[in-house]
């Protein structure tokens, strides 16, 4: 697989990132990041930045670049989801504690 394909992969797999954060599918959207992280990570042995095959021809410098800011834009547009409902999680953990917290006191001074 060459390097612009594994660009338009890991772009049409953040398009799928923003469409499962809209349907809050969170089990999905996991799932995508993890296949990414490894496209990524593929991609990082396969087209180092120190020697980038291809950078000569515009054209595909080109595209890479509109994939690159595709991705970086899906990923706000998925952050613009998730943070909210991470932070909906946040407080209702710390609800939690402070729930636990005050029934220990109690019970230990009951005791």
């Amino acid at each position: 697989m060459s390097s612009l394909h594994l660009y338009e992969t890991m772009s049409g797999l953040t398009g799928q990132m923003v469409d499962a954060a809209r349907a809050e599918d969170w089990d999905r959207l996991c799932e995508l990041e993890q296949e990414v992280a490894g496209l990524r990570n593929r991609l990082v042995s396969e087209d180092p930045i120190t020697a980038p095959q291809g950078l000569s021809d515009p054209a595909l410098r080109e595209r890479k670049l509109t994939l690159i800011r595709r991705m970086l834009e899906d990923d706000r547009t998925v952050r613009s989801y998730t943070e909210p409902w991470m932070e909906s999680v946040r407080s209702f953990l710390a609800a939690g504690t402070r729930t636990r917290n005050v029934r220990m006191a109690y019970q230990a001074f009951g005791e």
